[in-house]
């Protein structure tokens, strides 16, 4: 194989797996992991193999839905622009072999993560059925509310994590998932104004699609507003934590405030897109820099 080849091969790999969305996905894996060793005051020497297992095989699982994904919107992302160039389209992966993959990195993930415990494989489960059956296969097509059980599959990665190493039936991984869930909202949102004319064609009945965006505004209005508590159910992070989270909190909502008075609704789409990523790659930084030592001084 050609270096161009291998290039292309690489390419179109990283398309099948939504790459970027891989790596959003994993970071709260680690972030709920690292959290874990900081509440329960546990060491990472005695579980580093756990922690590998769990990192790939939540890696695995999240890739195989991605691809499982890929295999079943061909028809939409024909349409769509900014898909158009993925393997499964241009047929550069042939259908029936992207489905093998997608089956094959699923059950791959869930043989590791049982490796762990069950608990870890629990919560990645309910990511995977609800992002490849319930979303996917069953409500993106039908209803405006695809987006909010979209939002449940990316919300248990935090889980994952905190599970290699306790129960995550606790105060902490329980509001970082409700945080995630709520912040994924009026981040699809944002992007489903800026990709309106692409969800109009395919027929994908996202929220401004059908309703607007007035519509749209307010509910992303209401999403973003109910970060502001959050938090503040994170005290045992410490107060440095609860400061920057509500300055970031506080100016989100300053954000969606203006888009009532904005004339350009795509561009203050966009900037509440950016907003939204900068926000949470901060938000799970921030997460991970509080279990230093030098914040407890």
């Amino acid at each position: 194989m050609s270096l161009n080849k291998k290039m292309v091969f690489l390419d179109d790999l990283k398309l099948l797996i939504k790459f970027n969305v891989l790596v959003a996905n994993i970071l709260p894996v680690i972030a709920g992991y690292v959290l874990a060793l900081y509440i329960t005051d546990s060491k990472f020497i005695d579980s580093w193999l756990l922690f590998l297992f769990v990192l790939f095989g939540s890696t695995f699982v999240m890739a195989g839905a991605l691809i499982i994904n890929n295999w079943y919107d061909i028809d939409i992302d024909c349409v769509m622009d900014r898909t158009k160039a993925r393997p499964t389209v241009t047929g550069n992966f042939k259908k029936k072999s992207v489905l093998i993959l997608g089956i094959m990195t699923t059950v791959l993930g869930f043989i590791l993560l049982i490796a762990v415990n069950w608990e870890t494989t629990v919560y990645a489960f309910i990511g995977w059925f609800t992002y490849v059956v319930l979303y996917t296969m069953w409500s993106k097509r039908k209803f405006t509310l695809n987006t909010i059980i979209g939002s449940i599959s990316g919300a248990v990665t935090p889980l994952i994590g905190w599970a290699t190493i306790d129960s995550a039936v606790h105060i902490i991984p329980m509001t970082i998932f409700l945080l995630l869930f709520i912040w994924q909202v009026p981040h699809t949102f944002s992007i489903a104004m800026k990709r309106y004319d692409e969800y109009h064609a395919a027929g994908v009945p996202m929220l401004p699609v059908v309703h607007g965006f007035e519509v749209t505004k307010r509910q992303m209005m209401i999403y973003i507003t109910c970060l502001l508590p959050l938090p503040f159910l994170l005290a045992q992070l410490g107060t440095i934590f609860i400061i920057i989270a509500t300055v970031l909190n506080v100016g989100w909502i300053i954000l969606a405030l203006l888009g009532f008075r904005v004339k350009d609704d795509l561009k203050w789409a966009q900037w509440n897109f950016l907003y939204s990523v900068n926000y949470l790659v901060i938000i799970f930084l921030l997460l991970m820099f509080v279990t230093l030592p030098i914040f407890h001084y």
